[in-house]
């Protein structure tokens, strides 16, 4: 059986897994969802100087302290970037990547290079109105242009919203320092939603590599937050991966 540690997308903390944990310990396996600084019940713990080194070293401090071994990180949209760079610090720990939704992030890039620079900008001037050095989560019509939000109800959107967090904006501007590649003979899955698959599909250059052989690529019919809208089938998916 597996060790998943979990860790969530931008705004949100370990409570967006419950159900696929729960799921995931009904086939056997440990499963770790995990809470980055800043956010969720960490909120306080984050601040201006909370960056994308920080969620780094929550993740390799997460597995290290714990003493988990033969572990597999599942890193969920934004969760791309310090997932990138825990695997490439955390050494034998590792045995899997898994990507939800998301891919791994080349050295020196950071979240603002998903976005283009007029919306980079418009995300700026946001955290500068607020003050606190924080993005609150955009309003659905603006999620959905980068993440289908399929699969979700109304209860589920509403309880997406009052439990986000605003994500520390340090965490999109840093860029990612090395070394990002995990050790020799790490697996590396993809488990892809309906506008990832389509990406996937489409012959982006940038993400054909992801097609091809050492990754392994699962589908699921949803949208961007599966934990939610559909979390046996993900939990399914991910047990399918490490068996």
């Amino acid at each position: 059986m597996a060790t998943f540690v979990l860790v969530p997308g931008a705004w949100l903390g370990a409570w967006v897994w419950e159900d696929t944990a729960r799921a995931l310990r009904e086939r056997g396996h440990t499963a770790l969802p995990l809470t980055l600084t800043g956010l969720a019940e960490r909120a306080e713990e984050g601040g201006p100087r909370t960056d994308l080194d920080t969620h780094i070293a929550d993740l390799t401090g997460f597995v290290e302290e714990r003493g988990l071994r033969e572990v597999t990180l599942v890193a969920h949209s934004y969760a791309a970037a310090p997932v990138t760079g825990a695997a490439g610090r955390l050494g034998d720990r590792l045995e899997r990547v898994a990507y939800l939704d998301s891919a791994p992030f080349a050295l020196g890039m950071r979240m603002l290079d998903l976005v283009p620079s007029e919306a980079a900008q418009e995300l700026r001037e946001r955290v500068a109105a607020r003050g606190d050095g924080r993005l609150p989560m955009p309003p659905f019509a603006e999620l959905s242009r980068s993440g289908s939000v399929d699969g979700l109800d109304e209860d589920q959107r509403a309880a997406l919203y009052a439990r986000a967090t605003p994500q520390p904006f340090g965490t999109y501007t840093q860029r990612l320092g090395g070394p990002v590649e995990p050790a020799p003979g790490v697996d590396r899955v993809l488990v892809a939603c309906r506008d990832f698959q389509g990406l996937l599909d489409s012959g982006v250059p940038m993400l054909a590599h992801l097609n091809t052989a050492p990754w392994r690529r699962f589908d699921l019919p949803t949208g961007h937050w599966p934990m939610l809208s559909a979390p046996a089938a993900l939990a399914d998916a991910l047990h399918t991966a490490v068996s």
